[in-house]
């Protein structure tokens, strides 16, 4: 993976909050903080790795990015371009450059539609080719994630899962994006699929010089793939730095807790490593505590952690920490 200095996507501040409605009248009384102030950088040519417990915003965070949530609050400028602020025409041609790889994917394909027409649907949909242009682009495009050309006419109840989750980048690759949200796209798999999965990822990105920002829970699957690694809780990044660096020297407690559950292959080592285990429940992002988000699991936590939010800054040059306790 070969990455360069270029800003391809900066988001800044970016916020996302969905209304709680009560009552016979549906009048507002909360919200559910589910991105709260967010702010990175990715690099054209670079994976950026996200991860954090469910429920801590990850997915959101994606959507928002491609406005199919609208942000509360916050910037997303892709290529030069604020995102926030398009509409219409001008956003539907802007996401031809961006394409997203779901989660699940029983789910994510229309199951009365071919192999044919999802992959060849979103080039119908921009009108960029005639149909029988379409036809040629999607047995390539079949071609590119390794499936046959002759599935194009079966329909998606006919392949397991890692052959969907095939035929879903097949369709993010038809407009030639240069920008790619997967969002946990090997969790639904078979662990013998996922690294197949993930090696065709890899073999994308290199072809096609792809940007990816690859949303998962598996902390070893995020190492291999990744450059660099932020990590969310409750809404908020608490750290980010290049993969090497946070694996070997994580600062936030959080992160520390995260990579001590990782699974290592040698039994000794294990055996001799320290586990921190956090104690009592992640809080409701409806509702989330004062001060840093982090501080009551946090086995450091301090009076000033209640009284003010943590500045996301960079202590060391390329990582960046929110914690009042790393100096």
């Amino acid at each position: 993976m070969t990455t360069n200095n270029e800003v391809l996507l900066r988001v800044e501040d970016l916020t996302m909050h969905f209304p709680i409605f009560r009552g016979v009248f549906q009048r507002q009384v909360g919200a559910v903080r589910a991105v709260d102030g967010i702010t990175f950088d990715i690099m054209r040519g670079e994976t950026l790795g996200l991860v954090g417990e469910s429920g801590c915003g990850k997915s959101t965070t994606g959507r928002a990015i491609l406005q199919l949530y609208r942000p509360t609050a916050g910037n997303v400028e892709f290529d030069g371009v604020d995102l926030v602020n398009l509409k219409g025409e001008d956003l539907r041609k802007t996401r031809r450059k961006m394409q997203m790889i779901f989660q699940d994917p029983y789910a994510s394909l229309n199951p009365r539609m071919t192999v044919a027409d999802i992959v060849g649907e979103p080039l119908m949909v921009h009108n960029v080719a005639t149909r029988a242009e379409i036809q040629e682009r999607v047995n390539h495009l079949l071609e590119l994630v390794n499936l046959s050309p002759s599935f194009a006419g079966r329909y998606p109840h006919e392949f397991s899962g890692g052959q969907r989750q095939r035929i879903g980048f097949a369709r993010a690759l038809a407009l030639q994006p240069s920008f790619i949200i997967c969002d946990e796209p090997i969790s639904a798999l078979d662990v013998s699929i996922q690294a197949q999965v993930v090696n065709l990822l890899e073999d994308l990105q290199e072809q096609f010089n792809l940007t990816y920002l690859f949303i998962a829970h598996d902390l070893s699957m995020v190492r291999h793939i990744s450059n660099r690694v932020a990590v969310m809780y409750l809404g908020v990044l608490v750290e980010l730095a290049d993969r090497d660096t946070l694996y070997k020297s994580p600062y936030h407690p959080y992160t520390q807790a995260l990579l001590s559950a990782v699974p290592i292959p040698d039994p000794i080592a294990d055996a001799n490593r320290k586990r921190v285990i956090l104690e009592g429940d992640v809080p409701s992002p409806a509702n989330p505590p004062s001060g840093c988000r982090f501080r009551t699991r946090c086995p450091i936590a301090d009076k000033i952690c209640s009284e003010s939010r943590p500045e996301f800054r960079e202590v060391q040059p390329g990582h960046f920490v929110a914690c009042h306790m790393v100096k």
